[in-house]
């Protein structure tokens, strides 16, 4: 991991360990430098990268803040920390369904880029997301296991993102998300506890590392009444 993603993510910590919100001012880049022990350049990369994932802002002449949703309940749509850090205000949790591992199929050798399918494994996990105990979303995902070694339904109960770049530490450079609409088949409709045929938002997403290596394919069909998004634009624009 660079230095900057050693920062990047230790800033992530701090915000959350601080239970800072939106428009929270972070400590000063001088004070960053001197506590992480680094050049400011340093420090300004691991800046540049948390606003290009929309978490902070910088006014020039004045600091760095925390940026934030102001809608209670909106899921960010390129929100790279999971349900739980977009929802942390509300209880989420997860009845899993599938959890195995496997050689991977078409789509995940596609979008996860394998070159050696018959020497890979993935894990592939399907989960019902639960919002205050009512099912807002089926996930279904691929895992490379040459990239995340070990899932267990303990892990995947929980928050696989957290797990991720919490226990493995891993940083997550990017992700890539389509998106569609669509009406729900029937056994879908039974999980959500909706109609077939029901209006549905569908998303699939491909999380990469900062080298691009894609590590997790992502399916989501979504509760149309349970979920609302929102999408964070970012400015690329060095500010320093």
């Amino acid at each position: 991991m660079a230095k900057y993603e050693e920062v990047a993510s230790d800033l992530i910590r701090y915000i959350h360990d601080h239970e800072l919100e939106a428009d929270d001012k972070l400590p000063s880049i001088q004070e960053m430098v001197d506590h992480y022990n680094v050049s400011k350049n340093t420090v300004l990369s691991a800046l540049n990268d948390l606003e290009r994932q929309g978490l902070i802002y910088q006014v020039r002449g004045s600091g760095v803040y925390v940026r934030g949703n102001t809608r209670k309940g909106y899921i960010n749509l390129l929100n790279i920390g999971g349900f739980n850090s977009t929802l942390s205000q509300f209880k989420i949790e997860s009845k899993i369904l599938t959890l195995e591992l496997v050689e991977p199929n078409e789509e995940a050798i596609e979008n996860l880029k394998i070159e050696q399918p018959d020497k890979t494994k993935v894990y592939h996990v399907v989960r019902i997301r639960y919002i205050e105990g009512r099912p807002f979303g089926i996930e279904e995902s691929y895992f490379d296991k040459d990239i995340i070694p070990y899932l267990s339904e303990d892990i995947a109960s929980a928050s696989i993102f957290d797990y991720i770049t919490e226990d493995l530490e891993i940083p997550i450079g990017y992700g890539d998300h389509f998106l569609r609409v669509g009406r729900l088949k029937a056994d879908e409709a039974d999980q959500l506890q909706l109609n077939e045929g029901d209006p549905t938002l569908r998303t699939e997403s491909i999380f990469h590392l900062h080298n691009g290596k894609p590590f997790d394919y992502s399916k989501i069909t979504y509760h149309y009444e349970e979920t609302q998004f929102f999408i964070q634009g970012t400015n690329y624009q060095y500010r320093y």
